[in-house]
């Protein structure tokens, strides 16, 4: 009895498995033609995990060396996305032109600034084991000063393309219009970690009133964003399933806002004078408490609609990137506060948030490792229709 076998099964196997390996793509090098700036959200989403275990407010053996090797991995993909990107850019430049004026993939310029950040801080807190103290704050500085200008450039364009080219309905509104507003706000709490290392005097004030003039810039223009979200939702609900886990971005500018709150109250004595110092630290209570309230309840809100959708059919895509870094500002943000009232309970509800963005890490990575391999994602992707449409 013969057993009629196919050309792949009779081929070798580094062929079967170069078959398998981006078999959605035409050509490998297509991997680069559609290479938008949402990528960069797994960049995010990494890094914060690691950052988020090094504020953790107890000790966990281990816990250390885990988040210093995903800093370690999230910097790897920083460099390796970036290279990509910049193939991106030398072989595909109208397409690469294109992503700013899409009124969805635009808006996630935003993410590059934010993914600097990310791992610039992570040097400075984790990565100083590794490579010294004075390395990283230079690493820190150059990552930080390189994603704040790109950040305060993407708050101030992509708005403006938004208000100006992109076609914008009464139902376009998602979370990912957040997206080029919020880096301010990551450069105001990453940059408090970096007022101590600069020269007493002039530097240290300079740096702690740019940090809360960003803080400001993104609080602002966040509200009026999560209002337009919120009147959407109410008055033409979810839209397509891929958009929902946007939703959950809105927790980014909560809990950073939290986390810059505290951060920067925490070494303004270092260049503010008292009274200002110390009125610097207690806004970082009495803001930080209700703002972690609201996004406590947002958390909730956003779980139902993701659950909801979810038992319909959720999609995969690189959207799902949002249920990480937003999570994990409200873990540092949980941090901040318990660090600054020694409350048990925010002790329980760091450990409790972080777990949460661990299992969310964990299984966005996979599936974003399993549809790299086949090259699913690097497909070209139509443009999401308006919410509501």
């Amino acid at each position: 009895m013969t057993t009629s076998l196919t050309p792949l099964a009779h081929a070798p196997r580094h062929h079967r498995v170069s078959r398998r390996f981006l078999r959605d793509l035409d050509r490998p090098a297509d991997v680069f033609r559609n290479l938008g700036p949402n990528w960069y959200a797994s960049v995010m989403g990494t890094g914060i995990v690691a950052n988020a275990a090094a504020v953790l407010p107890f000790h966990v053996n281990g816990l250390r060396v885990f988040a210093t090797v995903v800093w370690a991995l999230a910097s790897a993909i920083l460099v390796a996305l970036t290279g990509a990107w910049a193939v991106h850019w030398t072989r595909h430049r109208d397409i690469a032109r294109g992503h700013a004026y899409n009124p969805v993939m635009g808006h996630f310029w935003g993410a590059p600034a934010m993914a600097l950040m990310t791992v610039g801080a992570g040097t400075l807190t984790l990565g100083s084991d590794w490579i010294g103290a004075e390395a990283a704050v230079r690493v820190d500085s150059v990552l930080w000063a390189t994603g704040t200008l790109l950040g305060l450039v993407t708050c101030v364009w992509i708005p403006y393309l938004a208000m100006t080219e992109h076609e914008v309905g009464e139902d376009s509104a998602f979370g990912g219009w957040l997206m080029p507003v919020v880096p301010p706000m990551v450069s105001a709490a990453t940059g408090a970690a970096l007022v101590p290392h600069l020269a007493p005097g002039q530097e240290r004030l300079t740096l702690l009133l740019a940090c809360y003039a960003m803080f400001g810039i993104s609080l602002f223009t966040s509200l009026v964003i999560i209002t337009q979200l919120w009147g959407r939702l109410v008055n033409h609900k979810l839209g397509p399933a891929a958009m929902v886990p946007t939703l959950w971005i809105v927790l980014g500018p909560l809990g950073q806002s939290v986390t810059a709150a505290n951060a920067l109250g925490t070494v303004a004595h270092l260049a503010l004078p008292r009274p200002y110092a110390t009125g610097a630290a207690v806004f970082g209570i009495v803001y930080g408490l209700p703002t972690w309230g609201f996004a406590m309840m947002w958390l909730v809100l956003a779980a139902r609609l993701t659950v909801r959708t979810a038992r319909i059919h959720l999609p995969f895509a690189l959207t799902w990137w949002s249920f990480t870094f937003p999570v994990g500002t409200c873990v540092t943000g949980t941090c901040a506060l318990a660090a600054r009232l020694g409350s048990d309970a925010f002790d329980v509800a760091a450990g409790a948030l972080y777990v949460l963005l661990l299992a969310a890490w964990a299984v966005v990575a996979v599936r974003t490792l399993r549809g790299s391999f086949r090259g699913t994602l690097f497909l070209p992707q139509a443009p999401a229709p308006a919410p509501g449409r």
